[in-house]
């Protein structure tokens, strides 16, 4: 291993690497693009994953939504047309009736004029129990969310978001305990939270209680949350709770049109499927890149052995070994791997920096337990295939060598 500190060795790699520039670019670049494609394709996976996952915010991913609409078949002397529309029974006898279901949460919404202080603005009033917390986590700045006690006691409190914040509050004015009119009536401001790119941003939100009996909805409401237990495939649990509300309102078993909906969890299993695709797929292109960047430089290195046989020859005749010659390639060939990979990782790392920069994804970045086995596995490939043009090298018989124009 001596040689490795020599000065002479790594000024024969550098005179070599000087006198061909050009083609000491072309020989590293198979490798850095590989290494380069690999991290990139790899941090924009991982950047899609977690911009999707920001997108519904902390919302159960394995959710459905699901509202009333009007049948579309006639059925038990019903003509077609009828609206549907949910009662808080049906979540009783959803919650008592489906296994696989693990919350179930009723939801009322409208929209309203607000008026805080001088200043106005229309917002999305949403009727709400505390289990939509469970459902979806309010990323609260200040204050609180709703609780029990504020539907027991119709409590005319709210929570908003941030947007509503900005436009009817000053920067730095304090919020909590202040009061807010929505269509008419005074709620006192108990929570700010920060909206997910899932939510719209000027929301509000009142008791569920307050809400019906301020809007008069009695024992309706517009649409609800059903959240699905692990273990259960909520596409599953979706049909049964369709079923089950068609047997409740006297609905043909074969109207699809009843129930408006979406799926949240299938959704989502279709992206994770497509993002898991998406990285089988980066990384066998990539480390096909990196095996193919690698041969590369095994065959510029044959190129320049065949170019250097003369010389080569001369060193053998003064005494080099053939271990020597053979580690003197063996070498080049692992630092100009060793180069390639390294710029590729800065190069890639610089891409997903600016992909983050310009906010094209979020947080795109990959793991460096993952760089480094890449990195290592360019390294250990880099140094096999020096073996070749090695062997090559000292193979050339000194007298044959030295006959070489």
């Amino acid at each position: 291993m001596r040689f490795l500190f020599e000065k002479d060795t790594w000024q024969e790699i550098y005179d070599s690497i000087r006198k061909n520039k050009g083609r000491t670019a072309i020989t590293i670049f198979g490798a850095f693009w590989g290494i380069l494609l690999l991290v990139g394709l790899l941090g924009a996976a991982k950047g899609i994953e977690n911009s999707f996952n920001s997108m519904f915010g902390d919302f159960a991913t394995n959710s459905v939504f699901m509202t009333g609409s009007r049948t579309s078949m006639p059925f038990k002397g019903f003509q077609e047309g009828r609206q549907i529309n949910l009662r808080l029974g049906d979540v009783d006898k959803i919650r008592s009736e489906i296994d696989g279901v693990q919350f179930v949460v009723p939801r009322n919404a409208t929209g309203g004029q607000v008026i805080h202080g001088l200043k106005t603005g229309n917002f999305t009033v949403f009727g709400d129990f505390p289990l939509l917390d469970e459902v979806q986590k309010k990323n609260l700045i200040e204050g609180r969310f709703i609780n029990q006690n504020d539907i027991n006691e119709n409590k005319k409190i709210c929570i908003i978001s941030e947007g509503v914040y900005k436009e009817l509050y000053d920067k730095n004015e304090q919020s909590i305990g202040t009061y807010i009119k929505i269509s008419g009536i005074n709620y006192i401001v108990v929570g700010v939270y920060k909206t997910s790119r899932f939510e719209g941003k000027n929301n509000i939100h009142i008791p569920f209680s307050t809400f019906k009996l301020v809007y008069n909805k009695g024992d309706k409401f517009s649409w609800m949350v059903v959240t699905g237990k692990k273990e259960f495939d909520i596409v599953q649990v979706e049909a049964d709770v369709k079923l089950l509300l068609k047997n409740l309102h006297k609905i043909h078993p074969e109207d699809n049109r009843a129930f408006r909906g979406f799926n949240l969890g299938k959704e989502i299993s279709k992206v994770t499927d497509f993002l898991t695709g998406l990285k089988a797929l980066t990384w066998i292109v990539g480390v096909a890149t990196l095996i193919a960047g690698v041969f590369a430089i095994g065959n510029i290195l044959l190129i320049t052995v065949k170019e250097r046989t003369k010389e080569i020859g001369i060193r053998r005749a003064l005494g080099a070994t053939p271990n020597k010659v053979r580690q003197q390639i063996i070498l080049e060939s692992l630092f100009l791997t060793l180069l390639a990979g390294s710029l590729g990782i800065i190069a890639g790392g610089g891409v997903l920096m600016l992909i983050d920069k310009f906010d094209l994804l979020v947080n795109p970045t990959v793991d460096i337990p993952i760089v480094l086995i890449a990195y290592s596995v360019l390294v250990i490939l880099g140094t096999l295939i020096g073996f070749i043009p090695a062997y090559m090298a000292t193979v050339v018989k000194p007298i044959d060598a030295l006959r070489e124009e």
